[in-house]
């Protein structure tokens, strides 16, 4: 056999594509991470102590706040520390433990979207029942049913990619480590990997995808009888900002992992990737904030008392 180096460590390179503007890009992104830890903490926290939201919608509300809080320190951080140096150094254990962690987040925030997706559903089709069906035992049980799905799933990537080899190259053209550019990096047969992604992808993005679809399908049919425009505005306003999130969200996820990228686009994949792991943590609250009466009385109610 020949001479063969194993990988121990990797090498992130980080977004050298734009080095002319460090400092700019360091400065805008840190802003960007003190801003949205900030957003996140005060969704979380105004769930927890105001009387007003505690209405399944909100609670919800408060693990998206969560799972983008858990994103973004998993993920900004790394690129922080791009910015400062030409490139950052992470072991192997710490490159699959960033990359369960982001797993983690992301399949939670899939199955989390189909289950606000369902909720608006009862509100709105199913008004009469909505207490009954939607109680605060049924809505934990779905949430730790998608922690527990998406702890799961984050493992079994985890294993699967703990399984391939490294050797001699060891340099990531990404500002953390994701799937596709360490399967790029191994020199083992990533096809078995790639399948067995694809299958746990199913359950966890295909289907919550469908879910949602159809659970708007039949929110579109039952707004379109409510006679009263007041009515239809009311409806289409507690889904408005809920379908911003789903598109925003899947859009990224679309665009990265399913459509097919030559392989001079990791500039692209690299932007795209800043989109869904930086920008949309910081936009997710300010969607369902800033209409979202509720939320700034509560805001209100806790800076006056304060």
């Amino acid at each position: 056999m020949k001479n063969q180096t194993l990988v121990s460590e990797f090498v992130l390179l980080g977004i050298q594509d734009f080095i002319n503007f460090k400092i700019p890009l360091f400065s805008l992104f840190l802003l960007i991470y003190i801003m949205t830890v900030w957003e996140n903490i005060l969704i979380i926290v105004l769930v927890s102590i105001s009387r007003n939201l505690k209405s399944p919608m909100y609670f919800f509300l408060q693990q998206l706040s969560l799972t983008d809080l858990l994103e973004a320190t998993d993920t900004v951080p790394t690129l922080l520390q791009t910015g400062i140096y030409d490139r950052v150094l992470m072991s192997f254990v710490g490159c699959i433990t960033q990359f369960s962690l982001f797993c983690v987040s992301e399949s939670f925030e899939c199955l989390l979207l189909a289950v606000m997706s369902y909720d608006r559903y009862v509100a709105i089709c199913i008004p009469l029942r909505y207490s009954s069906i939607m109680s605060h035992r049924v809505c934990v049980t779905f949430i730790l049913m998608s922690w527990v799905l998406g702890l799961i799933t984050a493992l079994l990537l985890a294993n699967f990619t703990a399984t391939l080899q490294f050797r001699d190259l060891n340099t990531i053209n990404h500002f953390f480590c994701d799937l596709l550019p360490i399967l790029e990096l191994s020199c083992s047969d990533t096809f078995f990997v790639q399948l067995e992604v694809t299958m746990l992808s199913i359950p966890v993005a295909v289907f919550p995808l469908i879910f949602i679809i159809i659970s708007y399908l039949c929110i579109a049919h039952a707004i379109l009888k409510i006679v009263s425009n007041t009515g239809r505005q009311k409806a289409f306003s507690t889904c408005g900002s809920h379908l911003a999130v789903v598109s925003l969200f899947y859009g990224t996820l679309i665009a990265i992992y399913v459509v097919p990228h030559k392989k001079n686009s990791q500039t692209l994949s690299k932007l795209l990737s800043l989109l869904y792991t930086v920008v949309t943590p910081l936009i997710n609250p300010l969607i369902y904030s800033l209409r979202n009466n509720d939320i700034r009385q509560a805001l209100d109610h806790l800076v006056t008392r304060k």
